[in-house]
């Protein structure tokens, strides 16, 4: 099965593949925008705990059942759940992954086409011009840009393409190749300019707003953001770990591999915030919750600066490789489920699937202002979900991805038996002394902090 599945050449393509899924508009916008809010410092402490004590731990069990079963994640939770308290119904939680995939692609690629047109701006030099007023830039991606249906369905299209193609070409020829030139770029892009930051008058300010911390400021509210955070920006709970697990061999270490994707994908986060924070501290600008800052607030902090129009031109080309390794996976895990339980091959699965995909994605393209019925839907009561990309966004955040990682805890900590586990994570990494701490948080502490998230958004807060 895994030969004709494919596989990683190594671990290293497993790292970069895995870690461009985990990286993406949550490290570089939601991740600095909280952590403005939750006052800096001791707030980022908190946000690592819980990466080691909760996204660590789920990351771990979701590639060791990938890995376990060579499956995707319907035909792996019904493979390993035979003959055990529950019985099939656990392939639920495989069919949920699927469904998160494929809703969270249909609207993420419409987010991620809006940095194709706008490296275009930077480069042609208009988005300087634009960005030199603040309301007119506001005023025109609001306005002239969000409606202009036509616009948003183009690149929502040329985006679901650029995920296909790669998806197309299979695990190493495809998906591995495009992380290993990707992920590097990725990371230069983030180096320029964080020396670029360096020079700006708000890197000190920046600097000690995030490591020197003041706990007086820590607040409930803060500890909860801060693990839903840290569970949502490793990509847990759709699958998208699991399938790239099924896909590396026997000789690599699950509890390394885990551990250092999750340290890459914050190390990201935190350059990301320096980056933000020393730009928008040298100007006199608000920090927005909402993602538009990304295409409304830093292009006119850019303006401000030396080079605008250079630096605008990067900083979207690192937005989009981010958004592309993350679309990357989230088709993957759509098309490894018609690959391994429709035994479609790879070609078709992706071409079939991503076109689906991108069909649906253009209702959410239009409801953006380009078609008024389908900006006004709201199939969930609440006001910051009205539209089809409001409804979609909410019910994948809120409930797709904290009741699968859930309920893969619960699987993997309580039905799993040990003596299974420990044999699957001494694979490629040998005698594994924390497997005992591991089995305490699997069992114990993931579960009951998804858990509160989910009980947290039943009171009514909301992560998006």
């Amino acid at each position: 099965m895994a030969e004709s599945r494919g596989q990683w050449s190594g671990k290293l393509g497993f790292i970069l593949a895995a870690t461009g899924s985990a990286i993406g508009l949550g490290n570089l916008w939601k991740f600095p925008y909280i952590t403005h809010e939750n006052n800096g410092g001791a707030f980022v402490l908190v946000y690592i705990g819980m990466v080691l004590l909760v996204g660590v731990p789920i990351m771990v069990a979701e590639i060791l059942v990938g890995r376990r079963t060579q499956l995707s994640p319907v035909g792996a939770f019904s493979h390993l759940s035979q003959g055990k308290p529950g019985g099939k119904a656990w392939s639920s939680v495989g069919f949920l992954g699927v469904l998160a995939g494929f809703t969270i692609l249909s609207y993420y690629s419409v987010v991620a086409g809006w940095t194709i047109h706008y490296t275009y701006l930077s480069f042609s030099g208009e988005l300087s011009h634009l960005a030199s007023d603040a309301h007119a830039l506001q005023t025109y991606f609001g306005g002239e840009f969000l409606t202009n249906g036509q616009q948003q369905v183009m690149y929502h299209l040329m985006f679901m393409g650029l995920t296909t193609g790669a998806v197309y070409f299979g695990v190493q020829k495809g998906i591995e190749r495009v992380a290993k030139i990707l992920l590097p770029l990725l990371l230069l892009i983030l180096l320029v300019l964080l020396v670029y930051s360096s020079t700006t008058s708000g890197f000190g300010e920046a600097l000690r707003f995030l490591f020197v911390p003041d706990f007086s400021t820590l607040t409930t509210g803060s500890v909860l953001e801060a693990l839903g955070h840290a569970f949502f920006t490793l990509s847990l709970g759709m699958g998208a770990m699991l399938t790239y697990g099924s896909y590396i061999s026997k000789d690599v270490s699950i509890p390394r591999a885990a551990f250092q994707i999750s340290l890459l994908d914050t190390l990201i986060a935190l350059i990301a915030c320096v980056i933000m924070f020393s730009i928008i501290n040298s100007s006199d600008i608000e920090v927005s919750k909402s993602s538009t800052i990304l295409f409304t607030t830093i292009p006119t902090v850019f303006a401000q600066l030396p080079a605008s129009g250079f630096f605008n031109a990067i900083f979207y080309l690192l937005i989009g490789f981010a958004a592309l390794t993350s679309t990357i996976s989230l088709l993957e895990v759509v098309s490894s489920y018609a690959i391994d339980e429709l035994s479609w091959s790879r070609p078709r699965a992706s071409l079939t699937m991503g076109a689906v995909i991108a069909s649906f994605g253009v209702l959410n393209a239009l409801s953006l202002g380009g078609n008024a019925t389908l900006s006004s839907i709201n199939l969930v009561g609440r006001e910051s979900t009205a539209g089809v990309f409001g409804t979609m966004d909410y019910l994948a955040s809120n409930w797709f991805l904290p009741v699968g990682g859930f309920m893969i805890a619960l699987f993997v900590g309580w039905v799993l038996g040990a003596r299974d586990t420990l044999d699957e994570l001494q694979k490629g990494h040998g005698d594994f002394s924390w497997f005992k701490l591991w089995r305490v948080l699997i069992k114990f502490v993931a579960p009951l902090a998804v858990g509160a998230i989910i009980v947290s958004v039943i009171l009514g807060r909301e992560y998006q």
